[in-house]
């Protein structure tokens, strides 16, 4: 008889690189998603925090659907059906933020951006021009490692369709603010992958005080617009088309632009 699967792999059993323990609070509610993010004592509690969130319902019935139904080719792979916390460099001078992780992406792997298309684009650029240890990201535990660099995204939990609902960026906020304020002291460039991170990242930079230019410039690829770091530093933040399969099958996305991003990225992270 083929074994149960499991919606989600609880936390502190074994998982490569999970953040969370037993124990870790978890987050029921907006409310409850603010209060942990404020209170958490630094950047591996928070990380831990926003790995067990169960603050909106439809997000955490899809991500659990797709965990135990599971795509074919990855049907006798466990799921992680758990939010994917920040990943990388504790101190990074870049940070890259996108919108979601993927159903059977980060949803399955347990990290941002790796075990889909996206991610497979994303690494090989970030390993070209050295900001990753390895050109690709298949799985925790795989040895990669961000270089100066950290990824997070403006929602933990992947959406149905791609698409989180306004309620549920504006829940899931908190943890982006405190994530962002976290690594403020250090990063020196932050990139957006696509209009909805853009947007999103947003309210977690004011909520970080960092100064921000009014009206909110358009997203677009290559971007650069000057944010004020809480410390009264300048610090650049550019934007980038999102590696998607629809970007980079139609050629909106080439390897070189990704690879010219980050490279302006890493220059201005000097």
């Amino acid at each position: 008889m083929e074994k149960p699967r499991a919606p989600f792999v609880p936390p502190g059993t074994g998982w490569p690189d999970d953040p969370a323990a037993p124990g870790t609070p978890v987050a029921h509610t907006a409310g409850e998603v603010l209060d942990l993010a404020e209170k958490a004592s630094g950047l591996g509690e928070l990380c831990a925090r926003q790995s067990v969130c169960r603050a909106c319902d439809r997000l955490v019935a899809w991500r659990e659907k797709v965990a135990v139904e599971r795509r074919r080719a990855f049907a006798d792979e466990e799921y992680w059906g758990r939010p994917i916390a920040g990943w990388g460099d504790d101190e990074p001078r870049i940070l890259i933020v996108g919108l979601a992780p993927a159903a059977h992406g980060g949803n399955r792997t347990g990290r941002i951006f790796t075990g889909d298309r996206s991610g497979d684009w994303l690494f090989a650029s970030l390993y070209r021009v050295g900001l990753a240890s390895q050109p690709t990201s298949v799985r925790a535990g795989d040895g990669q490692r961000l270089i100066d660099t950290r990824m997070a995204a403006t929602v933990r939990c992947a959406p149905p369709d791609n698409k989180p609902t306004p309620g549920e960026r504006a829940t899931c906020l908190p943890w982006l603010a405190r994530e962002v304020s976290e690594v403020a002291p250090s990063v020196r460039c932050v990139v957006c992958l696509g209009g909805f991170a853009w947007q999103g990242v947003w309210p977690a930079l004011k909520q970080a005080r960092y100064t921000v230019p009014r009206p909110r410039p358009a997203f677009g690829h290559g971007v650069e617009i000057e944010l004020g770091a809480p410390d009264g530093r300048t610090v650049a933040m550019l934007g980038c088309y999102h590696p998607s399969q629809q970007n980079t099958f139609t050629g909106r996305v080439t390897e070189e632009m990704l690879d010219a991003v980050f490279t302006r990225a890493r220059a201005l992270a000097r």
